[in-house]
């Protein structure tokens, strides 16, 4: 796959059903030299058809469209392996947050959001971070925990899980902060570091936990740590 670490432009394939909005995307994309377009679909089916054909490295995907949805679509391209996905879509709404992440989307953003911070994010996403505000994670996790997808802590305490001895002290000062929806910077700010040794904690704790990104930690957290 190609993308940010091999110096060649990241792929992108917008999907949307609403012309004038991909044509919109193509624009404010086409005009960075690391990003291509390399295709569009206007429905969930079309955009797993593209996928497979072109593999993009991206894919910038709506939500509601006729013939298969955003969310299942997502799933299946996840499923497969076959891109990361960022969602987009013009609906404030935690289920439709909670339904993409638990699709395997590694991000989502509002489609009113600014150009810059379009591109901001189809790169942070390519680069293989989840990108998701603190405050959208809170909110996230507090949804799953309230449907059962993320169990509530018992009060006799969280259950053990042996990959915690794994983190060294910091890490696991890194996983707590990370738990509680903190940014990079929130957490430099908190422990005084700096970003780029936050950064490798973060991919530190990752790795050893077999987590896909920080999404997946917070939810680890909250099975394995929690606040109580």
């Amino acid at each position: 796959m190609t993308g940010p670490s091999t110096g060649h432009p990241t792929r992108l394939l917008l999907v949307d059903d609403q012309r004038l909005v991909r044509s919109g995307f193509a624009m404010i994309c086409s005009v960075e030299p690391d990003l291509e377009v390399v295709g569009e679909a206007a429905d969930g089916a079309a955009a797993v058809e593209q996928t497979r054909a072109l593999r993009p490295d991206v894919v910038l995907m709506d939500v509601q469209m006729p013939v298969m949805d955003g969310i299942e679509a997502t799933r299946r391209i996840v499923a497969e392996d076959l891109a990361k996905v960022l969602v987009l879509t013009t609906f404030d709404d935690d289920a439709y947050v909670h339904d993409a992440l638990t699709a395997g989307a590694s991000g989502f953003l509002l489609k009113n959001s600014d150009a810059d911070r379009l591109v901001d994010a189809v790169r942070t996403v390519a680069a293989g971070h989840a990108l998701l505000a603190p405050e959208v994670t809170r909110r996230v996790i507090e949804r799953m925990v309230a449907s059962g997808a993320v169990p509530s802590r018992a009060p006799t305490g969280p259950p053990a899980d042996p990959r915690l001895d794994l983190l060294t002290p910091r890490e696991q000062e890194v996983l707590v902060l990370v738990g509680r929806g903190l940014s990079n910077a929130e957490i430099a700010g908190e422990l005084f570091l700096g970003e780029a040794t936050v950064k490798t904690h973060v991919s530190n704790v990752l790795s050893k936990l077999h987590l896909r990104d920080r999404v997946q930690a917070v939810v680890f957290y909250h099975r394995t740590v929690g606040d109580g």
